[in-house]
């Protein structure tokens, strides 16, 4: 129960460290919040300095869910005790408590956390909603969070592992109420979707 509790801590801690904003203001000399929607994110950092400041901070919000979690996981836990462990650095990063709890929207940590449980098929797992989603329609949140129901069903139907499902549906909830917002607007439809759906009601 120790070793949960001290990595629990330590992920919480690591996944609160505001790495897109420390990016920003290090090497843009701005505050990312600025941009886009104001989240403190790795698209803010691309959108205010390009795919270079973009690609660091996303690499660093992914590493800051990626390490915690592996490290406790060659510590030895697993199953159970891997939940609240995992879970931590993506509450960190969602609640961060160096911006006052106004966090990010997790997706960054989730992805390393998602790396430290499964690997790198993590990756091509939640790409396989996420690309056709985001072909279809204009919304980045609806694409990003049925990303993570790709995960989910992965986790159930052939991980077969209550645990990892448990952390599936609470990473996935975690992430959708972060994007509550960005989820309640209508979504549009690309214009090649859009005109075949017209074709087929006409």
């Amino acid at each position: 129960m120790g070793q949960v509790i001290f990595w629990f801590l330590a992920g919480f801690f690591a996944g609160s460290i505001p790495f897109s904003v420390l990016v920003g203001r290090l090497f843009l000399k701005t505050d990312i919040r600025q941009y886009g929607d104001g989240n403190p994110g790795g698209t803010n950092a691309w959108k205010a300095g390009g795919w270079s400041t973009g690609i660091l901070a996303s690499f660093l919000d992914m590493l800051k869910g990626y390490l915690p979690v592996m490290l406790a996981v060659h510590s030895g836990l697993s199953g159970w005790e891997l939940v609240p462990v995992a879970i931590a650095p993506i509450l960190g990063h969602a609640f961060s408590p160096f911006l006052k709890f106004h966090g990010g929207k997790a997706l960054g940590a989730t992805g390393g956390v998602w790396i430290a449980l499964i690997g790198f098929k993590a990756l091509a797992i939640y790409l396989l909603l996420t690309l056709p989603v985001l072909a279809l329609q204009k919304e980045d949140a609806l694409a990003s969070n049925a990303g993570l129901l790709s995960l989910l069903a992965y986790s159930i139907w052939f991980e077969r592992s209550p645990s990892l499902a448990t952390f599936a549906l609470l990473d996935t909830g975690l992430v959708a109420w972060k994007h509550r917002r960005d989820l309640a607007r209508p979504f549009h439809l690309r214009p090649w979707a859009a005109a075949i759906l017209n074709r087929r009601e006409a």
